[in-house]
């Protein structure tokens, strides 16, 4: 109940920030003589940015009120978007899902009850909630102990057949594979906190209070799924703090080697697990022994059968409270799990294939040109997703209109403003004054790319709308301070 109540208090604020900043008309014709003015100092930047050199640069701004296009730079070349993705695929899913739509899971089986024993197997089965975590797996076991179940004569099984069983987007590196950001995807995952990075666990390293040591390990969720071997050494004060934590590929053992101070501040990195059902099962096992029910058969994945009864459901918050967590904080996992819930839904598929259809049919219906459009994931963590600037802005005018708008605007970070789940990845940025608030926008990093897309409110109270799209940076970090300016030039007319 607390985590919805900070989300709903979230959105109530951010609803009445953007009552204010949004909800001023702008008419067609009220930027005129100063275009000029502006327009070349956005151009200047564009060509004689150092950081620029060799980069490619698609802009696009538009009038909110009726979209018309007051400038572009390169606005129809197809760019990676990195997490300016996610803009698409939030859109797509509040229009196809709906902003009250819950993920469940559910607990079956397919014995009988007999006094204090359970006669036959449990089956915990997952339909795609990112947002399960100890707790919640606590509360299934606490409910199944009040039902008077003690022992269970069979296996604990898991289910993920809701989904296929393609864990990757097509264009994930492997390189990316072992990240909180690059965890497989199934219908049946577990989170490590309330960020709900589906898939991962925290490894918090502590400095050992006696130099020369291994340092201290804890794990969020704690949990024997995954091995930690601890190479890592505490060091004398003036050191510096040098940890690596890096999952072996295709096994769940994690080494961690480097250097940590004495004295220091404790390291969390979050490291993406392999076989994210199992890790969820194996979560659920050890709240059942916490709450002192006896396990006779063993832990296995298997489909639930068709004579299964549900005895146990837990449903998600709903999507308008995840989208905060999935676009203020850019979370890979919902997007790519979004996508498939999409499939899942109209056309019975929970796959890339079918999702990314639905997205495409969707995009479509707000003026998009799909043919300009390569999208092969629902995050932007494709290296191939290919996407001009003006499509992103044409999206951003036509869902203004859509009555889910409010929770489309709430879930955008706000520039400068330091709450988490508010702020989001622009907590940092842009807390100028003109900025301040002002700003409401998707951030995007990649390798090479930097992205943001958004709205802003202009110095004489007019809403703007505009993509930057930078890719073939040598700095990402060069791409932001790009941006920001940007956005500056345009906030100040």
């Amino acid at each position: 109940m607390l985590r919805i109540s900070i989300y709903t208090m979230n959105f109530l604020f951010i609803t009445t920030i953007s009552f204010i900043f949004f909800n001023k008309p702008v008419e067609a014709n009220e930027i005129a003589a100063k275009d000029v003015t502006w327009a070349e100092e956005l151009a200047k930047i564009i060509k004689k940015d150092p950081a620029l050199q060799g980069a490619t640069v698609g802009v696009s701004i538009r009038n909110a009120s009726n979209g018309q296009i007051i400038y572009q730079h390169q606005g129809n070349l197809r760019l990676r978007p990195a997490s300016n993705m996610k803009l698409l695929t939030a859109a797509a899913a509040l229009k196809v899902l709906g902003e009250n739509y819950t993920f469940s899971t559910e607990v079956v089986t397919d014995g009988k009850v007999k006094g204090k024993r359970l006669r036959g197997n449990l089956y915990l089965r997952g339909k795609g909630d990112p947002t399960l975590l100890v707790k919640d797996f606590d509360v299934l076991a606490i409910r199944l102990k009040s039902a008077g179940i003690e022992k269970i004569q069979g296996d604990l099984l898991g289910d993920d057949t809701w989904y296929d069983d393609v864990r990757y987007a097509i264009d994930v590196p492997w390189s990316d594979e072992t990240t909180y950001y690059g965890a497989q995807i199934s219908a049946l995952s577990a989170s490590p906190t309330a960020d709900y990075d589906a898939g991962t666990i925290n490894v918090n390293v502590q400095a050992n209070k006696v130099i020369g040591k291994r340092p201290l390990v804890k794990l969020t969720p704690n949990t024997n799924y995954v091995t930690i071997v601890n190479a890592a050494t505490t060091t004398d004060q003036k050191e510096k703090t040098n940890i690596t934590i890096k999952r072996t590929h295709g096994s769940n053992t994690i080494h961690i080697t480097g250097t940590i101070p004495v004295h220091s501040k404790e390291i969390s990195e979050g490291t993406a697990v392999w076989n994210p059902s199992t890790y969820a099962l194996k979560l659920f096992q050890q709240s059942l022994i916490k709450q002192g029910i006896e396990l006779t058969g063993s832990l296995k994945m298997a489909a639930v059968p068709k004579n299964g009864n549900i005895i146990l459901k837990r449903n998600s918050i709903p999507l308008k409270e995840l989208l905060v967590p999935f676009m203020k904080l850019s979370n890979n996992t919902h997007g790519e799990i979004l996508v498939k819930e999409m499939g899942k839904t109209t056309s019975s598929e929970g796959s890339w294939d079918a999702g990314l259809a639905v997205l495409n049919s969707v995009l479509a219906q707000w003026g998009l040109n799909t043919k300009s459009i390569l999208i092969r994931d629902g995050s932007g963590i494709s290296h191939v997703t290919g996407i001009p600037a003006n499509e992103i802005s044409q999206l951003l005018y036509a869902v203004q209109e859509e009555k889910w708008f409010p929770v489309y605007l709430n879930s955008l970070p706000v520039a400068g403003i330091p709450e988490k789940l508010i702020g989001g990845s622009l907590r940092y940025r842009m807390n100028t004054p003109d900025l301040l608030g002002k700003v409401r926008a998707k951030t995007g990093t990649l390798s090479t790319v930097s992205s943001l897309s958004g709205y802003v409110t202009t110095r004489s109270g007019k809403t703007l709308i505009f993509s930057i799209l930078i890719n073939n940076l040598l700095d990402e970090k060069q791409g932001k301070r790009i941006e920001d300016q940007l956005v500056s030039i345009i906030a100040n007319q």
